[in-house]
């Protein structure tokens, strides 16, 4: 799977159908500069993150710089109840807010903008710059040393920039690399197929051998699900070692 939003590309579509602070924005002005931020009421570091973009917003207010906050894909049983929700937590963080808030409930923007750039952490910045493009894609704590460059007009074409971008994809696409797997061994554990399921976990291993996480699934599966106790007894015993090799708390 590879990136198909990057830094240089024109900016997305906005496509929300609920807007919960400020006015409703339909598209990017030419001339101003956008960050849109994606995040999600169950991310202990998004309220944090959107009350800081607040600031940075009152920061640069005075060269039309504008933070738009795209509260992620919430499912519940009714569009209500996830408006509720929402909306309890934005005004939690934000009682005060100053800043565009929209919910995103359908998936799209999701879709157009954090699955295309291969983003799956949030909280996820966007940084759109003043021809409609996009200029920045990152974590929002890179800001403040970012946005100043993205005003001045000397951050796309600079090797910071290229080196960050190149970063990001290169871990972007390690993840969509792992998620893959995870769905291919949550479909086989649904089913219990627990076969299927630990060659999955078998295959993450060969390709992530220093994800520790992995050993312990696979002596879980071994022992818990499979009750192959010869099997899971050496399995335990490698990630028992991989555990002491690299201090680590599991």
């Amino acid at each position: 799977m590879t990136s198909s939003l990057n830094s240089g590309s024109p900016a997305p579509s906005i496509k929300v159908q609920h807007w919960l602070r400020g006015d409703p924005l339909s598209n990017f002005k030419l001339g101003k500069i956008y960050i849109p931020v994606f995040v999600s009421i169950t991310c202990s570091g998004c309220g944090p993150a959107l009350v800081r973009l607040a600031q940075l917003q009152e920061q640069y207010r005075y060269i039309g710089i504008e933070v738009i906050g795209i509260v992620a894909n919430k499912r519940t049983a009714t569009v209500d109840e996830a408006l509720a929700e929402v909306d309890a937590w934005v005004t939690k963080w934000l009682p005060n807010a100053n800043i565009r808030i929209a919910f995103d409930y359908s998936g799209e923007m999701d879709k157009l903008w954090m699955d295309a750039s291969l983003s799956f952490q949030h909280p996820q910045a966007f940084v759109v710059d003043r021809d409609g493009s996009i200029a920045f894609i990152g974590h929002p704590d890179s800001l403040e040393d970012v946005l100043p460059k993205v005003t001045d007009g000397s951050w796309r074409a600079s090797a910071e920039a290229k080196n960050a971008e190149k970063e990001r994809i290169a871990e972007g696409e390690i993840d969509a690399t792992e998620n893959a797997l995870r769905r291919r061994i949550r479909a086989a554990t649904d089913i219990e197929d627990w076969k299927s399921a630990l060659s999955v976990i078998e295959e993450s291993i060969n390709l992530f051998p220093d994800r520790i996480s992995l050993r312990q699934s696979q002596v879980s599966m071994l022992i818990g699900e499979m009750r192959d106790m010869e099997a899971g007894w050496i399995a335990l015993g490698q990630f028992a070692r991989d555990a002491i090799e690299r201090n680590s708390e599991d």
